[in-house]
């Protein structure tokens, strides 16, 4: 309808006469009301925008087949709507003295997510635990960089502080 006969039945019924699409030929309006127009349009932003939030998912190294493979097929599903993941892999006791077990099982992860997931941050050791966070997208990497599987342990000694250590025992 024309433009003019739009404008005067939007006046008629007290609303306002919204382009809806103007790139369509011929260009799309709605008679509404403003106000609430531009309220469902936020809304909706919002709704899109809704990823990203961060998960945690938290293991040991004593876990079983079936719980890891649970656990996989949950980041993966993080993953996929958009929300980043803190993969946690926690030791208890002396556990911690094969800290090797637990970047296997990072290492597991990284591959088992590679096409939906990549790491942001290689894993760090905190504490008791190392930690590693996944973001959604298709990773190129799918193993954990060589330099980062042979960190010695954090409060640990390093080869040479272990040697002192040893001679100083034999001395006494």
């Amino acid at each position: 309808m024309p433009l003019a006969e739009a404008l005067k039945i939007a006046r008629s019924r007290n609303l306002d006469l919204v382009e809806v699409a103007p790139q369509a030929t011929p260009v799309v309006c709605k008679i509404v009301e403003f106000g609430k127009y531009l309220y469902r349009q936020e809304k909706r932003e919002k709704k899109r925008a809704k990823g990203g939030k961060l998960k945690e998912i938290r293991l040991t190294t004593q876990i079983e087949k079936h719980d890891f493979e649970t656990k996989l097929r949950h980041i993966r599903e993080f993953l996929q709507d958009e929300n980043k993941v803190r993969v946690t892999v926690i030791f208890r006791g002396r556990e911690i003295q094969h800290i090797h077990r637990g970047r296997d099982l990072l290492q597991r992860i990284v591959e088992g997510v590679a096409d939906v997931g990549k790491v942001e941050q290689w894993p760090k050791e905190r504490g008791k635990s190392l930690q590693m966070l996944l973001v959604p997208g298709k990773s190129t990497v799918t193993t954990i960089p060589k330099e980062i599987l042979s960190e010695p342990l954090s409060g640990g000694y390093s080869n040479a502080e272990e040697e002192d250590a040893q001679r100083d025992r034999q001395a006494l």
